[in-house]
């Protein structure tokens, strides 16, 4: 016989005597205890999404790296996307960046920037 195959089954008895077991001497008093797995925090203030722009044509486009992969990640998706609006919209201006710190980091002075210089951004992970 294959011992081996019944360990795992064996395993699975022992385990449901035991909460068996468990749950019956919690409830020997009459009352048992029962955690609620919902969360009870509040929702994070939800902002409106910015409108879109009508063009791309003129604007100054930020692209930013949110430095998720850290600096090995480079810039690759990034730089591809500025090629093709270099050559299909040649009149937008694209700022590569890469933001301060670890990616659930803020960067207030960037974003500052970005509201300061910009008309639109691209945040995410490039490379």
């Amino acid at each position: 016989m294959n011992f081996h195959k019944l360990i795992p089954q064996a395993m699975v008895a022992v385990v449901a005597l035991a909460c068996t077991a468990t749950v019956a001497a919690k409830t020997d008093g009459g009352l048992i205890t029962v955690m609620n797995p919902v969360v009870e925090s509040k929702l994070a203030e939800r902002l409106p999404l910015s409108p879109r722009l009508d063009t791309l044509a003129g604007k100054t486009l930020y692209m930013v790296d949110i430095n998720w992969g850290g600096p090995q990640a480079g810039y690759s998706v990034f730089q591809q996307m500025e090629a093709w609006l270099a050559s299909n919209i040649p009149s937008v201006t694209v700022v590569i960046v890469r933001k301060n710190g670890p990616y659930m980091t803020e960067d207030p002075a960037l974003w500052q920037e970005i509201a300061d210089k910009g008309d639109a951004a691209i945040v995410g992970i490039s490379g």
